[in-house]
């Protein structure tokens, strides 16, 4: 799930590089989501 999360914002946030549409709100949730994603991984090492 997290994962889907995360491509679909590095989707949008390349979309808005080229459109320049919404592209640095995407690029600020790109980088919380990334941020989850690697907390959740050392969360599941750690168990």
């Amino acid at each position: 799930m997290l994962k889907t999360i995360i491509l679909i914002l590095l989707v949008l946030w390349l979309l808005g590089f080229v459109f320049e549409i919404l592209g640095g709100l995407v690029h600020i949730l790109l980088i919380v989501a990334l941020g989850l994603f690697i907390y959740n991984q050392l969360k599941k090492r750690d168990t």
